[in-house]
């Protein structure tokens, strides 16, 4: 009598199915897989305390009770509220392309970015080209190429202080 109150009590249906603990944890993992058909927020028939939300989980309880498999008890929902009630979607069909696509774009992402990456120059020179154009610099460097400025660093007759 205890075991029967505690699993009608942890599952808070009152009046439903006796069920096992083994079922009951079965019954509160398959209700946290079926979405709220009413919920705005996406929360589990577990979670939610819509009138539906209630009927659903009953549902569930009476399901296992009757030993239905956890796939039936799935596809028992998604036949009367659509794929959106599971909240893991099949892998197949059109849930394969919910699976598929972040997938697939990380894949392209990742071609491209190869292709980007074995595109691009392997070494850059370093030089002049680093260097922002400094016109007074150029200057110097025309002279010093050209050979006219032979005076040396601190040489006293290049007109400044001694």
């Amino acid at each position: 009598m205890a075991g029967q109150g505690a699993a009608q009590t942890g599952a808070g249906q009152p009046g439903g199915p006796t069920l096992t603990p083994a079922q009951e944890q079965r019954a509160v993992a398959i209700q946290k897989n079926l979405r709220c058909p009413l919920c705005d927020t996406g929360e589990s028939i577990a979670d939610s305390r819509s009138d539906i939300s209630v009927k659903m989980r009953e549902s569930v309880r009476e399901q296992i009770a009757a030993g239905r498999t956890d796939g039936d008890i799935y596809v028992f929902f998604a036949q009367r509220y659509g794929n959106f009630v599971l909240l893991d979607p099949p892998r197949s069909g059109q849930g394969l392309l919910l699976w598929g696509a972040p997938l697939l774009a990380l894949a392209l992402g990742g071609a491209v970015l190869w292709s980007f990456l074995r595109r691009a120059p392997r070494h850059v020179p370093a030089g002049p080209a680093d260097e922002p154009f400094d016109p007074f610099l150029e200057q110097v460097r025309r002279d010093t190429r050209a050979g006219t400025d032979t005076r040396a660093p601190g040489d006293p007759t290049d007109g400044g202080p001694a």
